[in-house]
């Protein structure tokens, strides 16, 4: 309900209230007599039936007003009412008093001003104008009451269309996370139908290469030594082809196993790179560095850092092809990604919901801190929020910067099976981490929804030496 403050003051300007009509009728040509009764109630009391002398009428009157402007000041009549109001809130049964509050404040307003007014013919000089400002006072009281049930009933109007959103956004999302779980699901039930497939081919050709050897001993065993010499050295043959087929289905098995592991060329997987034959160099003596290009054979942009032989694709290289340069001592050799990285299906969708908020929370695992490894391992919260970035356990602070120009923020390039789903967050100048976070998706979201929110303060949010590419 209204609660209306005792802050008032006793001056207010009468034209800048809007006058307020009264239909009082009185039951009798005479002025009601007034006290105070118990509780500070108003009690009216009831005329006697003798008349009395004019003399004796105008001093019982002058006393009765003495008394009253002792007693009842505008201020203890709006305490009274403060007090009536704060009593009327404590009832145990909230759907009547919503009910009643209202027009219990103006028959309360009314019955005051209705006193007031009848004072008001019985008093003249400075008490008829104490009581004139009285009844302004009053009027303004009830023009403020009107004005606040407006806004409560329009702020519950608001309160409703606010829940009708959130349930909408809330059935969307159930929506996208069930289109991703039946798309995963599509996959893997390929990626498994493919592994059988192979499985089944090498071990039918294994069959049939037994068969082959058997045939050759039972002929070496009917024929003459040259010719079991010849089966011999059949044999021998048939024995190397199987070998041979047996490398190339370990090989083929080995390509399935990273091709299920490494994923697509998309945003949320991961790019390793491996020797495809024997005359490859060794990458453990190689020096690897990995590039960013619009096209290709367009200019290169070289990613700080990104010199392991695997490289998880940030939402910068989006749209972009990625080329590694491998150096040995006497050659380079370049490989590139055979289309531009593709964005993760609904991500986009994902951050725009989030960026409605005002604050969004995700769980990490700190895994260094300022390049000190963390055995611990426990869990963290990151909050993204429109003007700065925090990081929690629990109720204590680990970290909280507004966005600025020494903030960075990028997916981790160090390699690693992690890699998709970590970042590098340097707070400020001597203060960095390495984050974990649940999924490849929720990592990629912090990412985009940071430099959104960093955009909007004019900060370009980047990784090291990437400010430059960014900005283009």
């Amino acid at each position: 309900m209204t609660r209306l403050g005792r802050g008032f003051s006793y001056t207010i300007q009468n034209d800048a209230v809007s006058p307020v009509s009264t239909d009082v009728v009185f039951a009798s040509t005479r002025f009601p007599k007034y006290k105070i009764g118990a509780n500070n109630q108003i009690v009216e009391v009831k005329e006697d039936s003798k008349m009395l002398s004019h003399k004796e009428m105008v001093a019982r009157e002058t006393a009765l007003l003495l008394e009253q402007q002792q007693r009842l000041s505008v201020r203890d009549l709006a305490s009274k009412f403060e007090k009536g109001s704060a009593a009327a809130a404590k009832l145990s049964d909230e759907a009547r008093l919503k009910e009643a509050a209202s027009l219990e404040k103006h028959v309360l307003l009314k019955k005051l001003r209705d006193a007031l007014e009848a004072l008001r013919g019985r008093v003249g000089g400075k008490n008829k104008d104490d009581v004139e400002e009285a009844i302004a006072m009053i009027e303004a009281l009830a023009v403020q009451l009107t004005q606040r049930e407006g806004e409560l009933i329009q702020e519950k109007a608001e309160v409703k269309k606010l829940a009708t959103f959130l349930k909408t956004e809330r059935a969307f999302a159930r929506a996208e996370i069930e289109n991703a779980r039946a798309a995963v699901q599509r996959v893997e039930e390929a990626l498994q139908e493919h592994e059988r497939i192979s499985r089944a081919s090498g071990k039918q050709d294994l069959d049939e290469l037994m068969k082959e050897v058997q045939e050759a001993r039972r002929i070496k065993m009917l024929h003459q030594p040259s010719r079991v010499m010849d089966m011999e050295n059949e044999l021998q043959a048939l024995r190397i082809q199987l070998a041979e087929k047996s490398k190339r289905s370990l090989q083929l098995q080995k390509e399935l196993a990273m091709s299920k592991k490494d994923g697509t060329e998309a945003l949320g997987s991961y790019l390793r790179i491996y020797p495809c034959s024997d005359s490859a160099p060794d990458l453990s003596e190689c020096t690897i560095q990995w590039y960013r290009s619009t096209s290709e054979g367009g200019k290169k942009e070289l990613i700080s850092g990104a010199t392991k032989s695997e490289y998880a694709p940030e939402p910068f290289d989006v749209g972009r092809i990625l080329q590694a340069d491998i150096s040995t001592d006497d050659q380079t050799i370049t490989i590139t990604t055979s289309a531009p990285i593709d964005p993760a299906a609904g991500l986009g969708n994902y951050v725009e919901a989030l960026v409605r908020r005002h604050d969004t929370e995700f769980t990490v695992v700190v895994i260094q801190m300022n390049g000190v490894d963390q055995s611990s391992q426990s869990i963290h919260v990151l909050h993204i929020g429109k003007m700065r970035i925090k990081l929690r356990k629990g109720q204590t602070t680990m970290a909280k910067e507004y966005y600025s120009n020494s903030m960075q923020l990028c997916g981790i390039r160090g390699g690693g099976n992690a890699a998709a789903q970590s970042v590098y967050w340097q707070a400020k100048m001597g203060l960095s981490f390495i984050l974990a976070f649940e999924s490849e998706r929720e990592r990629n979201a912090a990412i985009m929804l940071a430099r959104r929110f960093a955009f909007d303060c004019n900060i370009m949010l980047a990784g090291p030496d990437d400010r430059s590419a960014a900005g283009t």
